[in-house]
């Protein structure tokens, strides 16, 4: 995700809601305070007795009924991210759609994956039954972000109410309307469900600070290293688990026999889209000195055409957040500063909350602009002499949330030599458009995983169950009434079992 967050100035008890592209006031809504955030999670805390309750092909009626209500809906709130979030119409339909996908995943494979398994108890314990079954955890806290606002946090949201868990959600001060969007159309879709299954809360730091405290069984979070660091250290107070999904400095290698006019469309793309404010988006380029020049030009001809822009021609939006533009600013200027050759772009690219694309070429692996998560519309492109060195720079990051490899003949080899949490093969982000596939990543890009089977895990307790069946004299291992004979046998048992193995 992002960089660090801020809270802008606003009244104690009033968040603001604003266009970025205009600075516009769309919307006001009261913050939560602390005891706000307890009474949302005492009616979460109710509403999951009933709601863990129910099947899971139940749940899967409630969640397949809140996809359509947000299909019904769907103009008005791609309209809704468009205003709030900035980003162009098509791209909020995107992602909505990619939502869609998840939580339709997450209700119709719960059952198949959570549901209880008949396990062997072993040949020593052949007197038992053994099952493993899944708990809900209870109630989830889930702190959004601004960037993808309804794609990302449902990644946990969805994962967490199939599982049968409720949900106090606390999207970004940046997209706030949205959150309660979703949430809104959860209950219209629902109106017989109590409520207190999907609440949401709306503030700044503090309400989500309010959250980890306020005695959820798990938080979920997307956003920046340095807050996801002190969202643990809080939840670690109460032992309460967390899942983090967290920044990335994702790379992109470029073989010697890449399809080089794909790769520099998908770097274009990957690295500018959505502003550039992509967690999993392209921000560093490894080439092979082979195909370097070719690359270079064809990447610098597409994004020469891109603009960005609040109205309907604009390739994407404005920042979203105002305090990321400075962060961009300064990682462009540190990148010429250490010897940098800006081939498109520049400082001068920064226009208000809009951002021209910005692509660095040979930029020093130690600049800002290489080590630290950018979150704008500007790429690094490196030459490498061969897929070893390549392999090795994409891997000194301290993040390692995704990445992609280009290659039409060694792809998939390429891609397992790197320390991630994810790669597209031939393309960029097709991982995270694959409900069944786990998104998350390594070392300062987070803890744990959203999407997928794990996904879905992540919201449960494992609850073992061991029944005895019958009893056989003597034989009652756990136990004092285990006789000499029944120990003699173990001890010429146990080597025919486990000792034959050379």
């Amino acid at each position: 995700m992002t960089t660090t967050e801020t809270t802008p100035a606003a009244p104690d008890t009033l968040l603001k809601s604003v266009d970025p592209a205009t600075g516009e006031v769309i919307a006001t809504y009261p913050i939560a305070d602390e005891d706000a955030v307890r009474a949302a999670v005492a009616k979460a805390r109710t509403a999951a007795a009933t709601w863990g309750a129910l099947s899971f092909d139940e749940r899967r009626k409630h969640l397949l009924r809140w996809s359509s209500r947000l299909v019904a809906d769907s103009e008005e709130f791609t309209q809704l991210i468009h205003k709030e979030n900035g980003k162009p119409l098509d791209d909020a339909f995107l992602e909505l759609m990619l939502a869609l996908e998840h939580i339709a995943w997450a209700a119709k494979n719960a059952k198949k994956l959570l549901s209880p398994k008949k396990v062997s108890p072993g040949a020593l314990m052949s007197n038992f039954a053994a099952r493993l079954e899944h708990r809900p955890l209870g109630v989830i806290g889930v702190i959004g972000p601004w960037n993808y606002p309804v794609y990302t946090p449902n990644g946990s949201i969805a994962y967490a109410l199939a599982a049968g868990n409720t949900v106090v959600f606390k999207p970004s001060e940046f997209s706030t309307g949205i959150g309660n969007f979703l949430a809104d159309a959860f209950k219209k879709a629902n109106p017989e469900l109590p409520e207190g299954v999907f609440e949401t809360i709306n503030g700044y730091g503090a309400t989500g600070a309010a959250l980890v405290k306020s005695g959820v069984d798990k938080i979920a979070f997307t956003g920046s290293t340095a807050t996801g660091k002190r969202i643990m250290a809080a939840a670690a107070e109460n032992l309460t688990p967390v899942l983090l999904e967290c920044g990335g400095k994702d790379a992109v290698i470029v073989a010697g026999d890449a399809d080089v006019k794909a790769a520099a469309d998908a770097v274009a793309w990957g690295a500018t889209a959505n502003s550039g404010q992509t967690c999993a988006g392209v921000e560093r380029v490894y080439v092979d000195r082979s195909v370097r020049e070719e690359f270079v030009a064809e990447v610098k001809r597409i994004l020469s055409d891109i603009k960005p822009g609040s109205d309907a021609k604009a390739a994407y939006g404005p920042m979203t957040m105002p305090s990321q533009i400075d962060i961009v600013r300064r990682h462009i200027e540190d990148a010429l500063k250490k010897g940098g050759t800006a081939v498109l772009g520049g400082p001068e690219s920064i226009k208000g909350p809009f951002i021209e694309p910005v692509v660095l070429v040979d930029v020093d692996e130690d600049s800002e602009a290489v080590a630290e998560e950018t979150f704008g519309p500007t790429v690094t492109i490196r030459t490498v002499d061969g897929v070893d060195e390549a392999v090795e720079l994409a891997n000194k990051s301290k993040y390692g949330l995704s990445s992609a490899v280009y290659s039409k003949k060694n792809g998939l080899d390429i891609a397992r030599r790197l320390r991630v949490g994810a790669t597209s093969v031939n393309s960029v982000l097709a991982f995270a458009a694959i409900p069944g596939l786990p998104f998350g990543g390594v070392g300062d890009s987070g803890i744990g995983r959203i999407h997928g089977e794990p996904g879905l895990r992540e919201f449960v307790r494992p609850h073992s169950i061991a029944v005895q069946r019958f009893t056989v004299p003597g034989m009652a291992l756990l136990s004092y009434t285990r006789t000499d004979s029944t120990m003699k046998l173990l001890r010429k048992l146990v080597p025919f079992l486990h000792g034959r193995h050379k």
